[in-house]
């Protein structure tokens, strides 16, 4: 319960003041909690339309690219009406201080909406199972395009040796999977287990090499350039939550005042 910060002069210039903090708790967490239930909805929301505009055909529906700048605007979205609410909520249900200036009650009504931004904000930020997922997805991602790019290094039409064929995959994965990228003797060694394994001329194998690590880096840019456009929306999202809370606080705040006063 909000508590009415006053000051009572005394002797010389000393004043004494409320022991009681005039942060309204229950209004923080109550819009809070609807800001979370708000963000629950818009997320499933924005999964169902996301399925709906995938396709299982290639080269239909939204580029990786694409995909990212709608996933990051959505995000906007979601924390636009979420903290809307929350902040809202919050205004509305806290106690309204009497004694106290207009400009400190506008201080304190942005502080409560942007306080119930923040415990919603780390309550979601802190179920981690969807960044997990996330994570292991583009790391499931990363193996199968390495795999990939050894299966077409190691397309043959002669019989071979299964175990030294699975050695050498072995081997070219993980020389492929390195992180600096191959360096110009890994490069040269590669392109000679592929004429080994293959049977084709020395250059077509350096070729096959060429084609994979090209293909390879470019796949690797693509995940960090949509990795960064989400990371960019993310941020400006809580921006604008933020924000959004506070304005919304202040908004309700006055409303629930105003009423108060029309009552009396």
């Amino acid at each position: 319960m909000a508590t009415i910060v006053t000051s009572v002069p005394l002797e010389g210039n000393a004043t004494s003041e409320s022991a009681r903090s005039a942060v309204s708790w229950p209004a923080i967490f109550a819009g809070a909690v609807v800001a979370i239930a708000a963000t629950m909805i818009l997320v499933a929301l924005g999964s169902g339309l996301g399925f709906a505009a995938a396709s299982p055909w290639p080269g239909v529906g939204p580029s990786l690219a694409s995909f990212a700048i709608g996933a990051g605007i959505w995000l906007i979205v979601t924390q636009w009406v979420s903290a809307g609410l929350g902040g809202y909520i919050t205004g509305r249900l806290r106690t309204r201080w009497t004694g106290v200036h207009t400009d400190e009650v506008l201080f304190r009504d942005t502080a409560h909406g942007l306080l119930a931004w923040a415990v919603s904000t780390v309550i979601v930020a802190g179920v981690a199972l969807a960044a997990t997922a996330s994570t292991l997805n583009a790391a499931a991602d990363t193996a199968n395009t390495v795999g990939y790019a050894t299966d077409t290094m190691l397309r043959s039409n002669r019989p071979a040796d299964p175990a030294m064929t699975d050695a050498a995959r072995a081997e070219i994965g993980r020389l492929l999977a390195r992180p600096d990228g191959l360096a110009a003797a890994d490069r040269g060694y590669l392109a000679g287990v592929v004429a080994r394994q293959t049977g084709v001329s020395p250059a077509e194998a350096q070729r096959r090499v060429d084609a994979a690590t090209t293909a390879l880096r470019e796949a690797a840019d693509k995940a960090r350039k949509v990795s960064s456009t989400i990371g960019f929306f993310a941020a400006l999202s809580l921006l604008i939550g933020a924000f959004i809370a506070a304005v919304a606080a202040a908004y309700g705040g006055r409303l629930r005042d105003e009423d108060e006063l029309r009552v009396r």
